[in-house]
């Protein structure tokens, strides 16, 4: 069996079972990418979970479509 194991930030461990095809790096960011997309943690944060720079993060979050400003109408 495969295994996610992430021990970061405030999280102790968490420990998750992959399914059959899915590689720990791309858990990672999958994991990564969704605690960001949701405004759960930050940038630097969400890149140092996927084992990235904060540029590469910002190119691979581009790349997904995601947003890495997000600034509502009145702000702009």
């Amino acid at each position: 069996m495969n295994y996610l194991l992430i021990k970061c930030m405030n999280i102790s461990e968490l420990k998750i079972e992959l399914p059959t095809g899915l590689s720990q790096e791309e858990a990672k960011l999958l994991f990564a990418i969704k605690l960001y997309e949701e405004h759960k943690i930050t940038l630097g944060q969400a890149a140092k979970i996927a084992g990235f720079s904060k540029r590469s993060f910002m190119e691979i979050l581009g790349q997904s479509r995601i947003p890495v400003f997000n600034y509502s109408p009145d702000e702009l």
